[in-house]
């Protein structure tokens, strides 16, 4: 038997990797003879850069920016194909986990430091650019990254907006005889883990900005706030933010790269697995391993597990995934993808210690489930 090990990070515990390496040991320390190969994967979320970047061996730029408020901190970018693609992880300058959780503070929270980065990567000469846009701490429609590419966010009388995304509510144009027009002539794709649009209940920041911090009145800020800036990048480019598929990816910025640098927005988890040549791994497979911290109906939503699953089942493999929360009930849309969901929790957790213990949750499970595949193997028919 050949296991095809893929999952996704266990967010705020495991990268994708470690969370491979964890099952793969358990199967090691199980009864099962089997063979494995370990293909961590991201759907654009927190890691789907580094990932990237290591399948394809490439030049980590380690860089000098700004985090989400205005602090210097130390990021890196990946090059690849010979230094003519880059791979920026929005996470790695403009990230939630670079913030304590009494620092999140989304009205002010800036992307600038991605900018920063796609600046540097355009001084390298890179061609395309590649943006894994997952766990950003910001809901700023990017403007914080085109800022960074010389873009000024106006108000009436022309002076130049100083706090952002808050103040975008005061915004009368957008000045572009500075942008760094380089860009333009790069293919700019943004891998979105989520469909969300822009605007309204299921927008950036009704859904994303809680998360980030945001207070019911920040969110109703917030959510006035990118109806502004959709105002007027309609009125200066004639393009409809709002009703683009993926727009609400990273608190807008998907939006935001879509108007000002004619960027692609991709399902995360279908690019990710097309780029890194997911297939050949698959055909060698019998049986595939995938999972995350929470399966449910929302995985179905182009998340990293559905992505290894559905193609998993169009070559009728069986699929089975692990995570640290499942749904009670059984859900006939997720059995339609995963034969088996296994809760990986052992005994009564709060969250802080579950998440301490996904490794070892994780290779017992494994270890467990290798066991059980070889006593189904022993047993007589």
């Amino acid at each position: 038997m050949h296991i095809l090990i893929a999952p996704n990070s266990f967010k705020h515990s495991l990268d994708a990797s470690d969370v491979a390496l964890a099952i793969e040991k358990g199967f090691l320390q199980s009864k099962l003879h089997c063979t494995f190969e370990c293909f961590p994967i991201g759907d654009g979320g927190d890691g789907t850069g580094t990932l990237i970047i290591d399948k394809f061996g490439g030049e980590v730029i380690k860089t000098t920016v700004h985090d989400a408020l205005g602090r210097t901190i130390d990021a890196s970018f990946g090059l690849i194909d010979g230094g003519k693609t880059a791979i920026i992880e929005m996470a790695n300058a403009s990230g939630i986990r670079l913030l304590q959780s009494e620092e999140l503070n989304p009205l002010q929270a800036t992307s600038f430091g991605t900018g920063e980065q796609i600046k540097m990567a355009l001084e390298k000469g890179a061609e395309k650019l590649i943006i894994a846009m997952g766990g950003s701490a910001t809901v700023d429609v990017a403007c914080g990254i085109l800022q960074a590419l010389g873009i000024r966010f106006l108000d009436k009388e022309g002076q130049e907006l100083e706090i952002l995304p808050e103040n975008l509510t005061d915004l009368d144009s957008i000045d572009l005889s500075d942008f760094d027009k380089r860009v333009l002539d790069c293919e700019v794709v943004v891998l979105c883990d989520v469909d969300n649009l822009l605007l309204g209940d299921e927008g950036a920041a009704a859904v994303f900005g809680p998360q980030k911090g945001a207070s019911t009145e920040d969110v109703k800020i917030l959510d006035r706030a990118l109806s502004r800036f959709s105002e007027v990048t309609f009125k200066q480019t004639g393009k409809d933010i709002t009703s683009i598929k993926h727009g609400g990816t990273a608190g807008g910025a998907a939006a935001g790269l879509y108007a000002f640098l004619n960027a692609k927005l991709v399902n995360g988890i279908d690019y990710f697995l097309d780029l890194t040549d997911f297939s050949s791994s698959l055909e060698k497979a019998d049986l595939v391993i995938t999972g995350e911290g929470s399966i449910d109906e929302q995985t179905l939503q182009g998340k990293g597990p559905f992505g290894v699953a559905s193609r998993a089942k169009f070559k009728s493999l069986p699929v089975i995934a692990f995570a640290g929360k499942v749904p009670l009930e059984l859900n006939s849309q997720l059995q339609e993808y995963f034969d088996v969901i296994m809760p990986i929790g052992n005994e009564p957790d709060d969250l802080a210690k579950a998440l301490s213990h996904t490794s070892k949750n994780l290779t017992r499970t494994a270890k467990n489930l290798g066991n059980i595949l070889a006593l189904n193997i022993e047993m007589p028919d």
